[in-house]
């Protein structure tokens, strides 16, 4: 690995690519590969001029080493394979196959796999997990394909190799949004300000749109609101803390939350 990319992850190199294969066909050819080897030189060694003869030389390497098929283009799986490390490797090819768009989505597919409630999913729950994530995206995966994306993501993210992923482990591997509230500061803002702020969190988690939070809608905002101060969140971790929350502000106990009993709990003056 040429330590130019020594601090490049997944999520870098995913949006550096996307930038250049427009057609997400999975490979880049022709003039596309060169701007694409000169955007990495300056991307990721800016000691260095990114002159044509160093940008040729960079792709000559590469593409002797790595264009397997010699057919003069580089699929994604062969340049990510040179330069990421394992687990960031693997994390990019399966997040270009398939990802999530928040984590209310997240929660409502691990409620529905994790049978046993015990907070973590197994190998066998993994695989019927995976199996729904792909018809979700409407893509069509082979038994075999789904036997090696299980078998993968137990090897790589299974450390204490006891059979079974954790709340945290599934978030990073499919690639769920950005923690939403990061973007809100309620605390620094006026009340006009904390009114809308909360207006636009609201309607984020309320994906059903009933007017009140229930189900994986909770658990994605509690996921996320604990988020901030504690990251590796579990999913033991989530149902007590979600317990808690519902203890807070569900002040009639119908198990939901209901837009103006959230609002009380965070201190949000609404408007009559």
């Amino acid at each position: 690995m040429d330590s130019n990319f020594d601090n490049l992850d997944a999520a870098g190199f995913l949006e550096i690519w996307q930038h250049f294969d427009a057609d997400d066909n999975g490979y880049i050819e022709g003039k596309e590969l060169d701007d694409f080897f000169r955007h990495m030189m300056r991307k990721l060694g800016p000691q260095e001029k990114a002159t044509e003869e160093r940008v040729q030389r960079l792709k000559q390497r590469f593409m002797s080493v790595y264009d397997v098929t010699a057919d003069g283009k580089l699929q994604i799986q062969e340049l990510a394979n040179m330069i990421l490390p394992e687990d960031e490797n693997f994390l990019l090819v399966f997040r270009r196959e398939a990802s999530l768009c928040n984590s209310v989505e997240f929660m409502k597919i691990w409620r529905k796999y994790d049978v046993d409630c015990s907070g973590y999913i197994s190998a066998q729950e993994l695989k019927a997990f995976l199996k729904d994530l792909f018809q979700h995206h409407q893509k069509d995966v082979s038994s075999d394909k789904l036997e090696e994306y299980t078998d993968t993501m137990m090897k790589i993210f299974d450390k204490n190799m006891d059979g079974r992923l954790d709340l945290n482990d599934l978030a990073r591997i499919l690639a769920v949004e950005e923690n939403f509230l990061l973007q809100f500061q309620m605390d620094a803002c006026s009340k006009d300000e904390r009114r809308r702020d909360f207006e636009k969190i609201f309607n984020h988690y309320d994906v059903s749109k009933t007017g009140a939070l229930e189900g994986p809608e909770v658990d994605g905002f509690v996921k996320d609101m604990m988020g901030l101060v504690r990251p590796n969140l579990t999913g033991p971790d989530l149902d007590k803390l979600r317990v808690v929350l519902l203890s807070h502000c569900d002040v009639n106990k119908d198990g939901k939350i209901q837009k103006n009993e959230l609002a009380l709990c965070l201190g949000v003056k609404m408007k009559l």
